[in-house]
């Protein structure tokens, strides 16, 4: 979704680009092509030494990001040992941050990993629009609400969430779901995706173009 209207497409307006929709990888000769089906940084960005660092921005309430999901789990599932992966929650808008701040609570006890399918799925019935609410979520997932209040009012996630809001400005994020790559590319099911296919198409033709893209980064050394 995007942050100005959330419409289903990502805003390259920022990055140079004037056009959306653009057309499928498989149209693309020779493969993924630069500005197509994926953009370049201008300035790269720092990532985790000795890795392939993929992040995923997303956000809980996006219902393409629901969408992607499924796709991206059995991805990540298969990825080598040179490549890292992390989900970096944006914080577009005000009750976009407490949605931001639930992430990261939840990444500080430990427990994202193992309730993030039940979030999603909890944001798609009822989603949460302040801090009892999202105080309440937590406890109907079997969490312990004193330490996830603590953790959410913690300087160390408000220090996380900051780093996030940074992070999504420095790779461009305009609309999620979105992937950087090795803090030198982006692309996303909105880029990379084909104009008319189904989300899980788009997702698995974005996901495709990051593995074009680390394979081009193995080779480079």
């Amino acid at each position: 979704m995007q942050r100005r209207d959330f419409s289903a497409k990502l805003s390259l307006s920022a990055l140079g680009l004037a056009t959306l929709g653009l057309p499928g990888m498989a149209q693309a000769q020779g493969g993924p092509a630069e500005g197509k089906q994926y953009l370049r940084l201008s300035q790269a960005l720092p990532t985790t030494p000795g890795k392939i660092e993929v992040i995923e921005f997303f956000w809980y309430g996006c219902p393409h990001c629901y969408a992607f999901d499924p796709v991206l789990e059995s991805w990540v599932k298969q990825l080598p040992a040179d490549v890292s992966f992390r989900r970096v929650h944006v914080g577009f808008r005000a009750n976009i941050k407490i949605h931001q701040r639930l992430f990261f609570a939840l990444e500080a006890m430990g427990k994202e990993a193992e309730v993030h399918t039940a979030v999603f799925n909890a944001f798609q019935r009822n989603m949460p629009d302040d801090e009892k609410a999202t105080i309440a979520l937590a406890g109907s997932l079997g969490l312990d609400v004193a330490k996830f209040t603590a953790a959410y009012n913690s300087f160390g996630v408000q220090t996380k969430c900051a780093q996030a809001t940074k992070l999504s400005e420095d790779y461009r994020i305009d609309g999620v779901p979105a992937l950087g790559v090795a803090g030198k590319f982006l692309t996303s099911p909105a880029i990379a995706g084909t104009r008319g296919a189904t989300e899980q198409v788009n997702g698995q033709q974005s996901l495709a173009v990051v593995d074009f893209l680390i394979k081009q980064l193995r080779n480079k050394g």
